[in-house]
């Protein structure tokens, strides 16, 4: 039995073995991340620049593209640089870094996909209250609440999963290092002591999917009893974006985390980290700028020429 703090490195799961196959997943990963940092860095100059998007809604969404540029430069990187490098090899305290760092901005992006619902509740079926129930004060609050809870959660995880004794070896089965692949590595009994943790997490996590179904609950309802055709499109065209970039982190997600052993292997496992880990933050700004003309508006303002009205 070896205690985890005794071990002075990790390695992370080997890349396919030919030169030219390790320098084709840079070239790949590199692309996605160029195109998330494009993107996301597109909305967060866009909405902070122009003073007509200083709305409750974009707000929030400056708030998401910074947790998934937060999110994708947590694990990409280092992944790319191992490429180049030709190895495996990530430290003990980078592998706690990508461990803490990814579960907080996951969380934080959870919970602020929360709030985005209650946004929208509100925007639809309290359209009157808007101004009062989320003004500039409590939106900070709650983006603050967001983004703190996250810390927490990722604080008290890290913490527990590296204070558990490692005798299953130093491989971690994935390209990043992540909470179930460190706690494979735990003796047999220890990682009871995280079981509790997670217990608490799932009960979160599911309370917050509870909100967010019943959110989209009522705001069908009210949608569906707007009497004009136009007014119905315009009212489901502001909730599509955000139910999007949540179908996408939730089942991408859920598969990678609760799919059947059985149907488990190795490249398939890597595949489907990729999907949940890389792919979203690299498609959830097009998802919002694809339909949205206020953001078309204001991304051709920003760079003139680029983005057109349709």
């Amino acid at each position: 039995m070896a205690n985890s703090s005794s071990i002075p490195h990790f390695l992370l799961l080997p890349l396919p073995g030919t030169r030219q196959l390790q320098l084709l997943h840079f070239c790949l990963f590199l692309a996605i991340y160029l195109a998330a940092l494009l993107g996301n860095g597109l909305i967060i100059s866009t909405i902070a620049s122009d003073h007509h998007l200083h709305t409750p809604m974009y707000f929030f969404l400056l708030n998401l593209a910074i947790l998934d540029l937060g999110a994708i430069s947590t694990t990409v990187p280092k992944s790319m640089d191992n490429s180049l490098r030709n190895t495996r090899d990530i430290s003990y305290a980078g592998c706690a870094a990508q461990v803490f760092l990814y579960a907080f901005f996951i969380s934080a992006e959870y919970f602020l996909l929360t709030i985005m619902s209650y946004d929208r509740y509100v925007a639809i079926c309290r359209p009157l209250h808007y101004e009062t129930l989320l003004g500039s004060r409590v939106c900070v609050h709650l983006a603050a609440a967001a983004w703190a809870s996250g810390a927490l959660h990722a604080l008290l995880h890290t913490a527990n999963t590296f204070s558990l004794p490692l005798c299953q070896g130093n491989a971690v089965d994935q390209f990043f290092c992540e909470i179930p692949q460190i706690l494979k590595l735990s003796c047999s009994t220890s990682y009871l002591r995280e079981l509790w943790l997670i217990v608490v997490s799932a009960c979160l996590f599911f309370g917050c999917f509870v909100f967010i179904v019943v959110s989209y609950v009522q705001i069908f309802r009210a949608v569906l009893r707007i009497p004009s055709q136009q007014g119905r499109h315009k009212a489901f065209a502001t909730c599509l974006p955000h139910l999007a970039v949540l179908s996408l982190f939730l089942t991408t997600g859920f598969f990678a985390y609760l799919k059947p052993s059985s149907i488990s292997s190795p490249s398939l496992d890597l595949v489907v980290s990729v999907l949940y880990s890389v792919v979203p933050p690299a498609v959830n700004p097009l998802i919002y700028s694809l339909r949205n003309q206020e953001l078309k508006a204001a991304l051709s303002k920003l760079l003139p020429g680029c983005f057109q009205k349709q």
